[in-house]
């Protein structure tokens, strides 16, 4: 996960100090240098850092600080302040013109970094908010671009302009423009071509495009797994074409995260959305407080929760999570709430989200033995066939499985019978873990806290 070694080497500078009573200048200026060498190996830009430090380091040892009751606490908020200042501070909304109107938007940026898939989620973000979008296929290069779109497209429930590979990018920007006029579509999303590396063959077209179409955003979508690279591309493409914003995907990888500390601040041009996984709805408003807490280690418990309220049925995570306080949870709940699990991004992404979570050796240890994405999606797909392997009355009351209807299952799942007896253990484990959760998020005479699908 993004920026996981990152939070773990902060936080672990953040212990020393906060197990201090009293903060000596000394004191600072260790701590300090431990967060510079943590953002170094975070591939963020150098001179970032060194400007970055200096601040924190400016504030950090003044007497207002130094002579405050918590110290060390005080020294972690202005780390968050300077953090969240270096990306941006404000969120910035990528603004569309009146529905009457045309709202152009230009995509930009290397092979490899995502541009195709991320244009399509754009255009499902408009989509929810009640925008007719038009894709238009301008990379006539690469194969199978212009069917990437189509394909990506049709999922979206976006119409996708093409006129073939043998057209001229310009040419198409162009006449897609009329065709959006016509069909009054209001927001139209120019996929063009990439290369392996800058080049001024692409540049050259890029601003081709820009002068035969009333461009209102270019927007460049870097591949966040490229670290330093990714600052580079970003500052090379704003020089020469300019652009309006960046969206940095692949955050849900194994990146170190520099990308998303470096851009705004080298390049001057906000971060608008991250993509945090392959699907079409893994595109997040970026939010730089937000993303200061999870680089922290604090979580980020609002995404969790809008996510939540885009992704799960309310009334049947209600009507589950009274079954799970009443202690009549049974296997329909388990593939449910299994269910709910993979459209929140599987239980690591919600671990990472909650506070806290990655602070602690054992929270680390089990964070560590969480299955990926792909993984996830595959277990699941043996759960649902294990569960449905199960008469009614044994998905509704699991104390009838004896080994003889466990041998029925197996064989009805495909799967061995070791795996059902897996299941069922981890069945048992769930529901422990569920009893437990819910309990650490409620309390009495305070406002209770419950994730959104029934923890």
């Amino acid at each position: 996960m993004a920026f996981e070694s990152l939070s773990d080497k902060l936080q672990n500078t953040f212990k020393k100090l906060r197990g201090k009573g009293r903060l000596t200048e000394e004191d600072v200026k260790l701590a300090l240098r431990e967060v510079k060498m943590a953002l170094l190996e975070a591939d963020v830009n150098f001179r970032v850092v060194k400007q970055f430090v200096a601040k924190v380091q400016e504030r950090a040892i003044g007497a207002d600080v130094m002579n405050s009751l918590t110290p060390g606490q005080t020294v972690i908020k202005i780390v968050s302040d300077e953090m969240t200042a270096l990306m941006g501070s404000e969120t910035t909304e990528l603004k569309l013109r009146p529905q009457n109107e045309i709202t152009v938007i230009m995509m930009m940026g290397l092979q490899g970094a995502g541009k195709t898939t991320t244009a399509a989620k754009l255009a499902g973000k408009f989509k929810q908010k009640s925008r007719k979008c038009l894709l238009v296929a301008c990379d006539v290069y690469r194969p199978a671009a212009i069917k990437q779109l189509q394909v990506n497209g049709e999922r979206q429930g976006v119409e996708v302009f093409t006129m073939g590979q043998d057209a001229d990018p310009v040419d198409i920007a162009k006449a897609s423009l009329e065709h959006a006029k016509k069909n009054g579509q209001s927001v139209v999303i120019l996929d063009t071509a990439g290369r392996l590396q800058v080049d001024e063959a692409m540049m050259d077209e890029l601003a081709r495009i820009r002068e035969a179409v009333p461009v209102d955003w270019r927007i460049l979508t870097v591949d966040a797994m490229t670290g330093q690279d990714a600052v580079n591309v970003s500052k090379a493409f704003d020089e020469k074409i300019g652009i309006d914003g960046v969206i940095l995907t692949k955050m849900d990888g194994d990146t170190r995260g520099g990308a998303a500390l470096s851009v705004r601040q080298v390049t001057g041009k906000p971060i608008l959305y991250v993509g945090m996984g392959e699907k079409l709805s893994d595109l997040e408003q970026f939010y730089p407080d937000r993303m200061t807490s999870r680089i922290l280690g604090m979580g980020d418990v609002l995404s969790l929760i809008e996510k939540a309220q885009a992704e799960v049925d309310v009334d049947a995570a209600r009507e589950m999570d009274a079954r799970i306080r009443k202690a009549q949870f049974n296997f329909n709940d388990y593939l449910e709430q299994m269910r709910q699990m993979r459209k929140m991004g599987g239980m690591s992404a919600i671990m990472d989200a909650l506070p806290g979570m990655g602070g602690s050796r054992n929270m680390g240890k089990l964070k560590g033995s969480m299955p990926d994405a792909e993984e996830s999606e595959r277990m699941i797909a043996r759960t649902e066939a294990i569960v449905l392997s199960m008469t009614k009355k044994e998905r509704e009351n699991p104390g009838l499985i004896n080994p003889s209807r466990k041998k029925r299952i197996a064989n009805g799942a495909g799967v061995d019978i070791a795996e059902v007896n897996r299941f069922l253990k981890q069945f048992e484990q769930m529901q422990k873990m569920m009893k437990q959760m819910s309990g650490m998020m409620s309390g009495k005479g305070k406002k209770r806290f419950r994730l959104p699908f029934g923890l």
